[in-house]
């Protein structure tokens, strides 16, 4: 029987995509979560759309925890998100993100150090790469694109800026010792990134959450055979 697994994340991790047709965003049927259960194991998915850290970690410490259980940790892609109105009203001025770097740092080595203090096995995901050019279609939707645009200065600024996040998630569970879920490269690794990825630039679609439940089952192999 596989160990409990609790999942702390955003909307990636509950599975959410941005159905064109329908014109809003929808749990995906065949998202990674739902295929990895269908694999066996127990997954209690806490994540939440549009979290940041500190909201999952604040959900973290009010739930209750069955020691010795796996508590997967994954964020950052509202923590680096901007105040668009923001950077459009004022794009001369800095704008740092929901969850300053410094802070989203420190609140994951707080996140892993109270999972392990509550018998936890904890494993940090680095989230998959966004696709620059519709999510900077995205965000400039009804806003002045051109403020926007004199902010990033380039459009390819927006997946830098996100990259940073993606960055200190793996720097700090090393630092830790703490294992790595990495969702990053398998994206990469696929020529055709946007094919992977919801029209609003950020979202992996179907196709992309099969593509991390994919990666999980090659981790768990991985892991298994060492």
């Amino acid at each position: 029987m596989s160990p409990n697994i609790t999942l702390w994340g955003d909307s990636i991790g509950k599975g959410v995509i941005y159905h064109a047709g329908r014109r809003r965003y929808c749990l995906a049927p065949d998202r990674a979560t739902s295929l990895l259960s269908a694999d066996g194991l127990r997954i209690e998915n806490n994540a939440r759309m549009g979290a940041t850290i500190r909201e999952g970690l604040a959900d973290f410490r009010a739930s209750a925890m069955t020691p010795g259980g796996v508590t997967v940790i994954e964020y950052g892609g509202n923590d680096c998100d901007l105040d668009w109105d923001a950077v459009a009203a004022d794009p001369v001025s800095f704008h740092d993100g929901k969850t300053p770097l410094p802070l989203f740092r420190e609140t994951l080595r707080q996140f892993i150090a109270e999972a392990r203090a509550r018998g936890q096995r904890p494993i940090a995901v680095i989230p998959p790469p966004l696709e620059a050019g519709r999510y900077y279609r995205w965000v400039a939707r009804n806003r002045d694109a051109r403020q926007i645009l004199r902010y990033l200065v380039d459009v390819q600024h927006i997946y830098r800026w996100h990259e940073r996040y993606a960055d200190a998630v793996r720097e700090e569970a090393q630092a830790l010792q703490c294992p790595l879920l990495d969702l990053r490269t398998p994206f990469l690794n696929v020529r055709d990134l946007p094919a992977l990825i919801c029209e609003d630039g950020i979202h992996p679609n179907s196709a992309g959450q099969r593509l991390i439940a994919d990666t999980v089952r090659a981790t768990m192999a991985v892991q298994a055979a060492g």
